[in-house]
């Protein structure tokens, strides 16, 4: 397939299969580390039940459903979803290597149409991966699909600094991303297109909305690193 042919979806598949092999590297880089802080918190949050089934979708290279995996326990089951080959071949690694690979499932899928019946996931996560859909809102919405009555989902994203000096100070900072790429792992453009996304994407008050517009109740929201990344967490309606 040209390159001109590719759907707007291909082109960031590829970009991701670009950037696979310095992703967690480059992550821990622009977060000070800070991503793994936040993951923790995240999982306190979700008090997640032994047995439990969740789907980690845009799960890249597989830390968090890996994070997901141990929660459940071995009587549980985790999917990983994500539209990058290279990335799932990274997270197939992981998985391997912590010995999770019998509750483990990672499948390459659209975000935007989850192949699953309705209602059968007791969480649903998405770390990360939120801004760089096409349709953030149809993301949801599948999301909501997807887990049963009562059963959360969670979103982890980076956000937008309500503090005027604190946002100056955080978009000067993730200018200079695209060229910290470059000098590290050579990839400039494709973490200028990530920057982007990370500057364009919503506030944490707007996800609320986008959240209760997805049918879920209960929606709740904490930042972290002075409004650098939010968790967001919503109930499905109960009949």
């Amino acid at each position: 397939m040209g390159l001109t042919n590719r759907t707007p979806e291909q082109k960031v598949a590829s970009m991701f299969d670009k950037i696979a092999p310095n992703y967690d590297a480059m992550n821990s880089l622009i977060s000070l580390g800070g991503h793994r802080h936040w993951r923790k918190i995240t999982m306190k949050e979700l008090n997640i039940q032994r047995g439990s089934f969740a789907i980690d979708v845009c799960c890249g290279t597989g830390d968090w459903t890996i994070a997901l995996a141990k929660a459940v326990g071995p009587a549980g089951q985790v999917v990983g979803l994500d539209f990058s080959d290279e990335m799932l071949k990274i997270a197939q690694k992981k998985v391997y290597q912590q010995g999770l690979q019998d509750r483990i499932t990672l499948v390459k899928g659209d975000a935007m149409q989850l192949p699953y019946h309705d209602g059968i996931f007791n969480v649903a996560t998405i770390g990360f991966g939120l801004r760089n859909v096409p349709d953030a809102n149809q993301v949801l919405h599948e999301m909501a699909r997807v887990v049963i009555p009562g059963g959360t989902v969670a979103c982890l994203e980076t956000s937008q600094p309500t503090n005027p000096v604190i946002k100056l100070g955080w978009r000067a900072y993730f200018s200079l991303v695209p060229l910290m790429a470059k000098i590290v792992v050579n990839k400039y453009h494709e973490y200028d297109y990530l920057q982007r996304t990370t500057d364009e994407f919503v506030s944490a008050k707007e996800l609320v909305k986008m959240f209760q517009k997805a049918g879920l109740i209960n929606v709740s929201y904490q930042t972290f690193t002075f409004g650098a990344a939010a968790l967001h967490l919503g109930k499905r309606l109960r009949p």
